[in-house]
């Protein structure tokens, strides 16, 4: 004001300059740097972290429950259990011809004695004598791929030709997999369900609280005549910003897990522990699928943390008036 008044009284000083002399200030309606911001993000980066493991771990089971499922269903097994006054090796062997000129079996291999009673080993421990056990023989049917073996009919074959041989289709281990599979799947959708509850509340206090701290400037805005829009979408933009930062902060840490998970179990491989995460669990890798999902869930994280920032200051503002 005094420069433009010093405009009028002076005629040398031109309009220009008296504009150019004119001091701005542009600060943010939200500030940028604050306590409650950097904690929020802090938070929006917990979420996004466990989210991101959860997804993973999701995806993980998925792809090792398909290929156990893959495994089992390629393959049948024909069990031929010992009793008395039954030739075994006999049964054996009639099982084993009729399973090889049966249409659709790629491969047959019949299990010694020794080889069946090695396998229960994982479970009974070395050195046990199972000489007197009447432990089953085991025939394992490979199918051939494309082609849909009858087993219904292979089984009248073994009844006619090998009594005493009883085929299993893997049917029930399928069944249970699958079942597993849904369940680990409807248990990550429901964490991710959770999570995403805790992040809108978080949104939703610390969006209060930051119009709480800035309610004279909004006050003031709203008596220059600012609309609600104009001061929802300055909040919008502040905590797209942190979402997006809290996101990648959480996002990156569990892609870095996930890699270093990829890498140990490169290097555990052929090891006892190794196999047995890598059964249960696969190789560990995402796989491009993954990791785009995990770049999602960064993505909505910041979306999540923008929206509910904008809805929360509109029922505000709306409020207020």
């Amino acid at each position: 004001m005094a420069v433009a008044d010093e405009a009028r009284h002076d005629p040398t000083l031109s309009p220009r300059a008296a504009v150019q002399a004119k001091p701005r200030f542009e600060t943010p309606v939200v500030p940028r740097n604050s306590i409650a911001g950097s904690a929020l993000i802090a938070v929006v980066a917990i979420m996004t972290f466990l989210a991101s493991l959860t997804t993973g771990a999701v995806i993980l089971v998925g792809q090792a429950a398909g290929e156990w499922q893959a495994d089992v269903a390629r393959e049948v097994t024909i069990q031929v259990v010992p009793a008395p006054g039954r030739d075994t090796d006999d049964v054996v062997d009639k099982a084993a011809a009729a399973a090889r000129s049966f249409p659709g079996i790629a491969d047959v291999r019949v299990f010694s004695k020794e080889e069946s009673s090695k396998l229960l080993e994982p479970w009974l421990g070395n050195g046990l004598s199972l000489n007197e056990l009447p432990i089953p023989r085991l025939i394992v049917l490979r199918l051939a791929a494309g082609a849909g073996a009858d087993m219904a009919q292979l089984n009248r074959v073994l009844a006619a030709q090998a009594p005493g041989a009883m085929l299993d289709d893997h049917r029930g281990w399928i069944d249970r997999m699958r079942a597993m599979a849904r369940s680990v799947v409807g248990g990550g959708i429901t964490i991710l369900i959770l999570i995403v509850a805790a992040t809108v509340l978080s949104v939703t206090f610390a969006t209060r609280g930051a119009m709480a701290t800035n309610r004279n400037v909004i006050e003031v805005l709203h008596l220059v005549g600012a609309k609600n829009g104009f001061i929802a979408n300055n909040f919008q933009r502040h905590f797209l910003v942190m979402g997006l930062q809290g996101g990648a902060i959480g996002g990156g840490a569990a892609i870095l897990i996930f890699l270093i998970a990829a890498l140990i179990g490169r290097w555990t491989a052929g090891s006892a522990a190794g196999d047995q995460s890598a059964a249960l669990f696969g190789s560990f890798s995402l796989g491009l699928f993954g990791y785009v999902a995990v770049l999602g869930q960064i993505v909505l994280s910041a979306l999540v943390t923008a929206l509910t920032s904008r809805h929360t200051v509109n029922r505000t503002l709306d409020a207020i008036d």
